[in-house]
């Protein structure tokens, strides 16, 4: 497929002999990507150009589209017939004539989503991106990425749309799923290495929703007011990692306004910021329909409107073009960023010859990454992992989501169609078989409306063991109406966690949610909407094959009165200020995540960072070298990790940082590594604090510099296993 001699078949004869005969100097590989680009472009006639500035779905009125709700109402068949209709057109048209490709793009980022072709290609559903930064391992980010790209490149395919590095401001974001999590650095670090993994097969990876998409709540309308120095610190931080650390090739504007100007207008983040200060040299799309001008945005820095040509249509451009509020040099640069990304990355040569995915083996790496990335939040009396021959029925319980197949979250377009799953049964029946367990599984789904609860009550009576499986799905296009599970599960669990004391919780959400049953409950693991391998993975996690090591990427709360939006309709949903559109006011500053919960003195239900294991394990010899600093050399912090348990785990050492500096949070990430060892075995971890990285770990943003700055003073160095626990400290100064 990789093959750059093989001439492309979706090509005629006459075009491949010009290829052969030298016709096209922009196929000359000899030169570099963007002097080819801007050859191609150079021999192109206006009407060539203005075809490639959009892609080729008809144009529908989105407005007319379901809502969300309705879409959620709807059987499979009807759902599947209505994407089917949005997917089948997820491409640009290629020219024959100059020998342009088909440009085919599929969405992502938790697996190949929506892409060109009807049906759109199964592929594997891998575990919730949420799931992936609880992992706190960019190995895991890796391997997660390779499948994307492979998978991508298998089916023929140009372009992934992921990673999404927005952050989890609110809990009830539909699209937390398929971010990281609330702390910036922790979802650079993982976006980057999703985004070199995918890139890596010749694939363009796309950072999305460029920028503060923090909410599906009015995403078409709503206008999203921030300081300077929230923006730099929190919002854009992630996106500026994947630019300099990933060489990202595209990144996808959102749909929303930012301080009352369209993403995908606003020259000050796609061209000063994007461009002009971090050196970007890919090219930017609009998100579906987040496109809202021609001339407007092209200028701004916009190269490419998706799906359709709503606005970047031959009508448009040329009435444009003539009233000289756009320039064909600027149609000319919108087209020379693509292709040069497209001729980077060999895209012209490659045949369109769609290959077979290896399900089974991407399931398996899938399993490995779900199995790290699950969170054991609790573990009264060591009740985890259980004893596979103790018990002679165990019985599960819960929604159908939950126990009836593999939880596949995540509504949307970038819900991938999985190639295979494994249900919760079944899976738990291979695993408990390969370990010499007898014991018979069997399950009960309960109503939505909770109307057969006592069948489920006499069931969880008789079993020797209760699995209880509860979650939230969430979905692209609608927030949560609140941070609780839906369809009244908690009413469920309080119910069913009475009734036997051999009962475990398997959480399998999408998000962080309400708990108010925590004190009931013995056990509790939340391992994430897995995808595929749910069956295998839970299992694997409960009977001990697998030890978990995830870590919370994004805190739980106790109670919806101590989210930052409790009483402050300006931070969510926004209110409408004489505008006629929401604004939503991010007036928390700098105080998100963990750092709100901290700086307000408040306890979260379980904290960013925070992890049990079935083993445990002992930190000691913690250093922090130099003590006195210039705020540019590298600063070292070591400590010892040692396992004090029974059998092998993997614990995450977390690095914060206290800045000096008014109006700055207690504490933020600014360094992790994962240590695995076996029982009794120790290891000295070392994590570097570089002033100058990308992450600008020890700097704020300096209104008079218009920069990051490292301000003199006496910075805090802690070292521990979550936000909240952090034993070691040390103190840094820079002169």
């Amino acid at each position: 497929m990789n093959n750059e001699h093989t001439l492309n078949p979706e090509l005629n004869e006459s075009t491949q002999s010009s290829h052969r005969n030298g016709n096209f100097p922009w196929m000359d590989q000899s030169l570099s990507p963007r002097e080819r680009a801007e050859k191609l472009v150079a021999a192109m006639t206006l009407e060539q150009k203005i075809a490639q500035l959009h892609g080729a779905m008809e144009t529908i009125n989105i407005y007319a589209l379901p809502s969300m709700e309705e879409m959620n109402a709807m059987s499979p068949e009807e759902y599947d017939k209505l994407m089917a209709q949005i997917q089948v057109q997820r491409h640009v048209k290629g020219i024959e004539e100059l020998g342009i490709p088909r440009f085919r793009i599929t969405n992502g980022p938790v697996g190949v989503g929506m892409g060109d072709g009807h049906p759109s290609p199964p592929a594997t559903a891998l575990p919730m991106t949420i799931g992936l930064a609880a992992g706190f391992d960019p190995e895991l980010a890796r391997d997660y990425g390779d499948i994307i790209g492979s998978e991508t490149a298998t089916l023929g395919q140009h372009v992934l749309e992921g990673p999404g590095v927005c952050l989890h401001r609110t809990p009830i974001a539909g699209r937390n799923f398929e971010y990281f999590s609330e702390d910036p650095y922790l979802s650079g670090v993982m976006g980057v290495e999703v985004a070199k993994a995918i890139q890596t097969h010749n694939v363009i990876a796309m950072g999305k929703h460029y920028v503060v998409n923090d909410q599906e709540y009015e995403r078409f309308r709503a206008n999203v007011e921030v300081d300077e120095h929230v923006l730099r610190e929190l919002y854009l931080l992630p996106f500026e990692m994947l630019v300099k650390d990933a060489d990202i090739a595209a990144i996808m504007s959102a749909y929303n306004r930012v301080r009352g100007t369209y993403a995908t207008e606003n020259r000050y983040l796609l061209n000063d910021i994007l461009r002009d200060e971090w050196g970007f040299k890919g090219y930017i799309q609009s998100d579906f329909w987040s496109c809202r001008s021609t001339a407007a945005s092209l200028t701004a820095g916009m190269d490419h409107e998706m799906p359709d040509a709503k606005w970047c249509n031959e009508t448009n451009v040329k009435n444009a073009l003539e009233d000289t509020s756009l320039e064909i040099q600027t149609v000319n640069r919108a087209l020379v960023r693509r292709f040069t990304q497209m001729f980077r990355f060999g895209q012209f040569e490659r045949p369109y010859n769609p290959g077979v995915i290896d399900a089974k083996g991407h399931g398996a790496i899938s399993r490995k990454i779900g199995s790290q990335t699950a969170v054991l939040l609790k573990n009264e009396g060591g009740m985890l992992p259980l004893d596979p021959k103790a018990y002679g029925t165990i019985v599960i319980i819960g929604q159908s989501e939950f126990v009836d197949d593999a939880c596949n979250g995540g509504g949307g377009s970038s819900k991938v169609d999985p190639l295979y799953t494994i249900p919760p049964v079944e899976g738990m029946q291979e695993v408990l078989h390969g370990l010499g367990s007898e014991a018979k599984v069997s399950k009960v789904t309960v109503a939505k409306d909770l109307s057969n609860l006592e069948e489920a009550k006499s069931a969880a009576k008789e079993a020797d063991l209760v699995i209880l499986m509860a979650g939230l799905v969430a979905s692209e296009g609608a927030d949560l109406p609140s941070p609780n599970m839906l369809n009244d599960q908690n009413q469920m669990l309080t119910e069913l966690l009475d009734v036997n004391q051999h009962t475990v919780v398997v959480m399998k959400d999408s998000s962080p949610v309400m708990m108010p049953w925590i004190t009931k409950a013995k056990a509790v693991l939340e391992a994430w909407n897995q995808g595929t391998e749910d069956g295998h993975v839970v299992a694997d996690l409960l009977f001990g094959v697998v030890n978990p090591s995830g870590k919370v990427p994004t805190t739980y709360a106790a109670s919806e009165n101590d989210l930052i939006y409790a009483g402050h309709p300006e931070r969510y949903p926004g209110t409408d200020e004489g505008n006629g559109f929401p604004v939503i006011r991010y007036s928390e500053g700098l105080n998100m995540g963990y750092r709100w919960f901290q700086s307000q003195g408040i306890k979260p239900l379980f904290p960013f960072g925070f992890g049990l294991s079935y083993t445990s394990f002992e930190l000691s010899e913690f250093s922090v070298t130099p003590a006195q600093v210039d705020g540019k050399s590298p600063i070292t912090v070591k400590v010892t990790v040692t396992n004090t348990g029974k059998v092998a785990g993997a614990e995450v050492v977390q690095v914060y940082l206290g800045i000096p500096v008014t109006g700055q949070p207690p504490k933020r990430l600014v360094g992790f590594q994962k240590v695995f060892l076996e029982p009794e075995q120790s290891h000295e971890a070392t994590i570097t604090i570089d002033p100058s990285a990308t992450n600008h770990p020890m700097s704020v943003w300096d209104y008079c510099e218009h920069d990051f700055v490292v301000k003199p003073g006496e910075y805090t160095v802690y070292l521990g296993t979550s936000s909240e626990d952090t034993p070691f400290e040390a103190t840094l100064v820079v002169s």
